[in-house]
């Protein structure tokens, strides 16, 4: 019979792994995996970004396309003016301002007319009557106002759409000596006189108390605007789009490179 083989003092052969074999893992029972399946009925779907996918309302889309418009078109300096509004500042103090003489809302006339019916009634004295105005709204009354220069400061909206109505109005404060300002929002200038939105506004007068106030914000309008030759001269957009602007800086780039090996040569 065969001798078995002499295997002292030899190393213990390996058998090699079949390849793309791997060996089993244990498996860790407190940490067992569990997949997800996000078919029909089963795991929520996570969150993706679908704005693209949205199906925007026609409105936003046109308001889109002019904010684009606006951007890439030159703009003359007629209209561009409506862009630069009054800064932060100087605009709460003229909308702090206007709320204090905000005119009679239709319930407190309604509740005074009542007051007043009841007090004649009972033939006794009659309540005092309600303060004047010193604030008129409306694009009809402010030109009304300033052609007659009962007005002391001209708010306009910057956002009047067409901008038909209001483009005229600063050129006539600027021919009357009638300050005036471009704030942002019809619909905050609209809340500050009770209506939903207003084109401008025009301050007929105020109260002793308020007239320092008053005369710090035409001074400070009638620099920023009337005063300001800049608001007639400058152009606004003809802004390039990204495409544009990248091969344009890819552009210049190239030119760049070419004048420096130029000179090294």
């Amino acid at each position: 019979m065969p001798k078995a083989a002499d295997t002292k003092g030899k190393a213990p052969v390996k058998k090699a792994a079949a390849k793309g074999v791997k060996k089993p893992v244990a498996k860790n029972p407190l940490h067992e995996a569990k997949p997800r399946n996000f078919g029909i009925g089963q795991f929520i779907q996570p969150k993706k970004d679908l704005t693209r996918f949205v199906r925007w309302p026609k409105y936003v889309l046109l308001q889109r396309q002019r904010r684009i418009l606006l951007n890439r078109l030159k703009v003359p300096p007629t209209l561009n003016q409506f862009t630069r509004a009054a800064d932060k500042s100087s605009a709460s103090q003229l909308f702090k301002l206007l709320t204090k003489y905000k005119p009679e809302s239709q319930i407190a006339k309604k509740q005074r007319l009542l007051k007043e019916a009841e007090a004649k009634t009972k033939g006794g004295a009659a309540p005092a009557q309600a303060k004047k105005s010193n604030l008129v709204y409306g694009i009809n009354e402010v030109t009304k106002a300033v052609e007659q220069k009962r007005a002391k400061l001209v708010v306009i909206a910057h956002d009047v759409d067409p901008v038909e109505l209001i483009v005229w109005l600063p050129t006539l404060c600027r021919k009357m000596g009638i300050p005036y300002a471009v704030v942002k929002g019809k619909a905050r200038l609209g809340a500050a006189v009770g209506h939903s939105a207003v084109t401008a506004v025009a301050f007929t007068g105020t109260e002793k108390e308020d007239a320092k106030d008053l005369s710090a914000l035409t001074d400070l309008f009638t620099q920023s605007f009337n005063n300001n030759t800049d608001l007639r001269k400058t152009w606004g957009g003809a802004q390039l789009g990204n495409k544009a602007q990248a091969a344009l800086k890819k552009r210049e780039a190239a030119v760049a490179r070419e004048t420096i090996s130029k000179q090294e040569s």
